[in-house]
């Protein structure tokens, strides 16, 4: 009997741990000590679940920390895209990408001594140095005077002599003094190339045109012992085309081509006394026809800009 009891007592033993660990596992009532702070009191309405709609419309936590409140508040701050047209649209962007110029000419002065020849005249040699002013008024536009000395290098050709003395034909010729003229000058196309080895040229191609005045006169050729001419000066036309090649940002190379337009009043190829009734010596019967004449010269020479360094200012 001894043992079926102390068996009766262990099974008993075996069956009640469950129950007590059952036990500790509910949640204390609300007045009891360590009872929890959050939990619901006696009456209170239950909250609505995550992701449910309570009574104001709430669609949960993570909306009441975003956009929900403040559509609610101010509407106005909500954006409002249509889904639908935001996916059909070209996302393609375009990008620019603008280099800042190497040369700011605005508002500096650009000095341009050169060196001009004529391309168009095989009897007689107009060559002689020049000198250009400029003030660039914009970065492309630029206002300046220009001039060109020739008195002291005019010769006439070995061709024009050999023919004359050859075939007794003579061709009328005009010699150059000097030269004046007030241009303009735009540039329409600012580039770069790359040079001697990782060197990039910096260059600009403009055109230039203007009025002025160029002294001119007859060379005696036809009756050099009775005419001597004076100089007379002729209102001037140009118009050319050039090119800057930079070094840096004040100093380039120039290479221009322009042709000086005016009315030349040429030596008359008849002789007074001996072509027709008149005195040889009277100044009057030295003169022949008006000829309407290019001078087209190509210039080449540098180019210095003042000041020598400049800033950016870029808009903020």
């Amino acid at each position: 009997m001894k043992k079926i009891g102390v068996a009766f007592l262990a099974a008993a033993a075996v069956f009640s741990m469950p129950l007590l660990a059952f036990g500790q596992d509910e949640e204390p009532a609300a007045d009891e000590p360590g009872a929890d702070d959050t939990a619901a009191a006696p009456g209170a309405e239950e909250a609505p679940a995550k992701g449910e709609k309570g009574e104001k419309g709430e669609k949960g936590e993570g909306d009441d920390a975003g956009l929900g409140g403040i559509c609610e508040i101010d509407p106005d701050a909500c954006p409002k895209l249509d889904f639908d047209k935001e996916a059909a649209r070209d996302i393609r962007e375009q990008v620019f990408a603008v280099q800042q110029l190497f040369v700011l000419r605005r508002w500096r002065f650009e000095v341009q001594p050169y060196w001009q020849v004529p391309l168009n005249d095989q009897f007689v040699g107009h060559a002689g140095p020049g000198l250009g002013l400029n003030f660039w008024i914009t970065n492309v536009l630029a206002a300046g005077v220009s001039g060109n000395y020739y008195e002291p290098f005019n010769s006439e050709s070995e061709f024009n002599f050999q023919v004359r003395r050859a075939a007794r034909v003579s061709v009328p010729l005009t010699e150059y003094q000097w030269n004046a003229n007030v241009n303009f000058t735009y540039t329409p196309v600012i580039g770069k190339f790359s040079g001697f080895g990782d060197f990039i040229f910096q260059y600009d191609a403009y055109v230039v045109g203007g009025v002025g005045a160029t002294s001119v006169r007859p060379i005696p050729v036809i009756d050099p012992d009775n005419r001597g001419f004076e100089w007379k000066t002729n209102v001037t036309f140009n118009a050319g085309l050039g090119l800057h090649v930079f070094f840096n940002r004040w100093l380039a190379v120039t290479l221009e081509v322009r042709d000086y337009v005016f009315n030349d009043k040429l030596e008359n190829t008849q002789i007074a006394g001996t072509d027709y009734p008149g005195d040889p010596q009277d100044p009057t019967t030295w003169y022949g026809e008006t000829k309407l004449t290019n001078n087209v010269q190509a210039q080449l020479g540098i180019a210095i800009f003042l000041p020598f360094s400049f800033e950016y200012r870029l808009p903020k």
